[in-house]
């Protein structure tokens, strides 16, 4: 297996995941949401084919709650650095430096992102064209950054969570010689607008694959 699949999770904490859903949520009930946004990205990443699914977790004494939350087939590494971008390098950096020729890390809010993204993710990367691929958020950030070499200079630096970061880093890119292809938008569930347009994507597709997240929207907020 050649290439990592990375999902950059948090374990679910009341006051430290998706405060900024609170309101409309309550703490308890943003944390919770989260976790099912956490489950039904970790099924997103089994739909993938030919790739290690990874869970890089936080906080480092994390492992165990990740190890009972997963499917089985995951292998699972400690989030390292300050800050996100730190973060981000040094996962990446650690799995294209042990063995794998093309790493793809993903967010684990994104849990509607159609899982043709990532595989079209996975075909870009094959191309000896391309140096790196992108997967742009609406929020000016990005829900996928996928490698086939490490290159700090795309996240060291660069202030994560801004509506610049996708210019920034492609602007980075350029300065470095990296090709870098883009996939097509899509969006994380950050803010209460954010958690109404998938109250509304859900409702108007009932089978999709979400189904953690659309039980818990029905429960807690009697969306369907």
């Amino acid at each position: 297996m050649y290439r990592a699949l990375i999902v950059m999770a948090k374990e679910p904490s009341v006051g430290r995941t998706k405060t900024r859903l609170s309101p409309p949520l309550s703490g308890q009930e943003a944390t919770e949401l989260y976790r099912c946004l956490l489950l039904d990205t970790l099924e997103l990443m089994k739909r993938v084919e030919e790739v290690q699914p990874i869970i890089a977790y936080l906080p480092p004494d994390a492992e165990p709650f990740f190890r009972r939350l997963a499917p089985p087939g995951f292998d699972f590494v400690p989030q390292v650095g300050a800050d996100l971008g730190e973060r981000l390098d040094n996962v990446l950096t650690h799995c294209l430096q042990s063995g794998y020729r093309q790493a793809v890390v993903m967010d684990s809010d994104s849990p509607t992102l159609p899982v043709t993204c990532l595989r079209q993710a996975l075909r870009e990367l094959d191309d000896p064209a391309v140096d790196g691929v992108l997967g742009p958020c609406d929020d000016g950030g990005y829900y996928l950054i996928g490698l086939k070499s490490p290159c700090p200079a795309l996240f060291r630096g660069i202030v994560m969570s801004t509506a610049t970061v996708v210019a920034e880093t492609l602007e980075r890119a350029r300065q470095q010689g990296q090709r870098v292809a883009c996939l097509p938008g899509w969006y994380d569930v950050d803010t209460s607008e954010d958690l109404a347009r998938l109250v509304e994507e859900l409702r108007s597709q009932p089978d999709h694959p979400a189904q953690h997240t659309r039980a818990f929207l029905s429960e807690a907020m009697g969306c369907f």
